[in-house]
């Protein structure tokens, strides 16, 4: 039987009971500042970390009812598990029994989302880097303003993206008309990225490009668009991908399973 109380307002706690056992608000303030809380939900994070106390308090009980004694782990130089993680985790390996993954399954997933699977593009670009921080709003309209007589500049003739690249820009390739040569994706940040992708071959972007380094302005002479990978390239991604998903799932149906034979106390509906 499960006794739940929700408060979605609040910004306090009050202690929670877990069969018997009783987690007080103090624990559940301290282990508060693991969790995020988002602007304007002050009491998300109590919240979240009176269930996630919670959950660790049904797993070493159910441990403890198994009379499991797991000798810690070594997880790495000078760190070994405590008694209690050994405990959590060998009755997880004992209780959580994910389904098994189907090699048909991976198939089909491989054979309905092709673009998942493509070797990196191609690109061949060119751009001008007017640099500007991140943190400096003076900087970036400085830039953005200067981007934009270039760009009008460059609308009366695209032949002159060398000559302003030698002029303005703040990468080495100015030396080169603003060239890059050929990069692939991963190459770039994904704001530059992602406007190689919007453009046409041999289309100059017609707004400026805003990234962590600076504003740019982007021309995209060449793109070849990586062929899809084989499925026996990429079977053990996919096969990892599923296989993860099973484990939550199943470690998901065992936490809920402790939770509906419990007595808890003081917290939402749901774990």
């Amino acid at each position: 039987m499960v006794t739940l109380i929700d408060h979605p307002s609040q910004t306090s706690t009050s202690d929670v009971i877990v069969n018997d056992q009783r987690i007080t608000a103090a624990e559940i303030a301290a282990e508060a500042q693991n969790h995020a809380a988002p602007r304007g939900e002050p009491g998300s994070a109590l919240r979240a970390a009176a269930r996630a106390l919670a959950a660790r308090a049904l797993l070493l009980q159910e441990a403890r009812r198994m009379q499991l004694s797991p000798a810690p782990r070594k997880l790495g130089p000078g760190r070994r598990e405590t008694d209690e993680e050994a405990l959590i985790r060998a009755v997880i390996e004992a209780r959580v029994e994910p389904a098994s993954v189907s090699e048909a399954a991976c198939r089909a997933f491989h054979a309905a989302n092709p673009e998942r699977f493509r070797a990196p593009t191609l690109y061949e670009a060119a751009h001008v880097l007017l640099p500007a921080p991140e943190d400096n709003a003076l900087a970036r309209a400085q830039a953005l303003s200067t981007a934009h007589v270039l760009l009008a500049e460059l609308a009366r003739s695209a032949d002159a993206f060398d000559r302003l690249a030698g002029e303005h820009s703040a990468c080495s390739s100015r030396t080169a008309g603003g060239r890059l040569g050929q990069i692939v994706t991963g190459d770039t940040v994904a704001e530059f990225e992602a406007a190689l992708d919007s453009l046409e071959v041999g289309q100059i972007s017609p707004d400026p490009v805003t990234t962590r380094y600076g504003v740019h302005i982007v021309r995209l002479d060449a793109r070849a668009p990586g062929d899809v990978l084989p499925y026996e390239s990429v079977a053990p991604r996919i096969r990892e991908m599923f296989e993860k998903n099973a484990w939550a799932h199943a470690a998901k149906a065992f936490l809920a399973d402790l939770v509906a034979a419990a007595e808890i106390t003081g917290l939402g509906r749901t774990l």
